[in-house]
């Protein structure tokens, strides 16, 4: 049987690697034994990182609508409590643009859903 030479495919492996750790500190961009285990960790990070920004921004939008609604004596919770009430169905996202871009939408959407137009 003829000798197979493995070294392109693992040299290929390492480098594919090493592209991936590029700017990491010290070993763990050249050794490859170093820079995989700080990249499976480093995918971890990403993981719980993606799942957080979903979170913060939530609570940017939220706090963004409270702002907004306090200009009419509501409270956040009410607010959205009446908008239920009221089958709007629009996200947190969207309420806190209209709340920063268009403030007489805004102001259109409080006065649909307050008490006296139910």
């Amino acid at each position: 049987m003829t000798r197979v030479k493995r070294g392109t495919v693992a040299h290929k492996r390492h480098k594919r690697l090493f592209k991936k750790t590029k700017g990491f500190w010290g070993q763990r961009k050249n050794v490859y034994k170093r820079a995989a285990e700080t990249l499976v960790r480093a995918g971890a990070f990403a993981y719980t990182g993606r799942k957080l920004e979903k979170r913060n921004m939530r609570r940017l939008f939220i706090t963004r609508i409270n702002a907004a609604v306090e200009q009419y004596d509501l409270s956040y919770n009410e607010f959205m409590h009446r908008l239920s009430g009221a089958h709007i169905q629009l996200n947190r996202k969207m309420l806190s643009q209209l709340a920063i871009l268009d403030p007489a939408a805004f102001e259109t959407l409080v006065t649909l859903t307050s008490p006296q137009n139910s």
